[in-house]
């Protein structure tokens, strides 16, 4: 359950966006991918998902080269959860995680047994089996999310890809969604995901990847990655790195908050 990238390197025409990337993430592992906008973390998640075709390099998800699987065989191997997503029609929850069985249903099948038993379960796993004949659109952004992860847990891939999946969700949502996602990780899940917040990446990350234009900063303990000197330069604000509860916290607040 690991995901090994290798030297990737990707362009929209005449404008490069990733420059030579490499890094592995091991099994059991939550990564957060630090960055401003445009430096190409979206992007980076769109080639290791295979939906940007022309990249250079090696990309390879548990021992699987991305390039050499179907998309049927690449489903078993790696889910993705979108920053947002706006649901056409008014789905039971229910039904929104079966739509994880959808290649193994097929076009006008029907669920079986099997396939509503997973769903079940991905639902309970995530501690949101009460919503299950409850509306998608009715219930709160956070609890979309967790119904999203549940989809990704009832696809059965081993890796999940999160483009931030938190950006818009209160703070009591956030927590409840990181801390599923982190438990996830813990039962052996790799999971990686996209953030803004610093703070969330000390808190709930195993390590920390910082992408700054296009090309890798920072890879590893985000005790040891990220540093003032880092977030100031990669942000454009001074800050300091302040740690708590005996260094088992560390959070970062700007300075010019601090000297008002």
């Amino acid at each position: 359950m690991s995901i090994d990238v290798e030297r990737v390197s990707f362009s929209y025409g005449s404008h490069v966006v990733l420059r030579d990337l490499t890094f592995h993430i091991p099994d059991n592992t939550l990564v957060n991918v630090l960055g401003p906008n445009g430096v190409g973390k979206s992007t980076l998640f769109r080639c290791i998902l295979c939906l940007n075709g022309n990249w250079t390099g090696s990309i390879r998800v548990n021992g699987h080269d991305l390039r050499a699987l179907s998309v049927r065989d690449r489903a078993r191997e790696i889910a993705y959860i979108p920053q947002s997503h706006a649901p056409v029609y008014n789905y039971e929850v229910l039904d929104v995680v079966l739509m994880s069985a959808g290649g193994n249903i097929g076009l006008f099948g029907t669920p079986k047994r099997c396939h509503l038993d997973r769903a079940w379960e991905a639902l309970e796993r995530v501690g949101i089996a009460h919503l299950g004949h409850r509306p998608y659109t009715q219930i709160s952004g956070g609890e979309q999310q967790l119904v999203l992860i549940a989809r990704a847990i009832a696809q059965d891939a081993r890796t999940i890809i999160m483009d931030e999946p938190t950006s818009a969700l209160d703070y009591g949502n956030t927590v409840r969604v990181l801390s599923c996602v982190r438990q996830l990780a813990r039962e052996g899940m790799s999971i990686v995901q996209s953030t803004h917040q610093p703070d969330q990446a000390f808190l709930y990350s195993d390590k920390t990847l910082v992408i700054a234009d296009g090309r890798v900063l920072a890879f590893g303990d985000p005790k040891d990655v990220i540093t003032k000197e880092l977030v100031s330069a990669i942000y454009g604000v001074d800050v300091e790195v302040n740690s708590l509860y005996g260094d088992k916290v560390r959070v970062c607040v700007p300075i010019r908050e601090i000297e008002r």
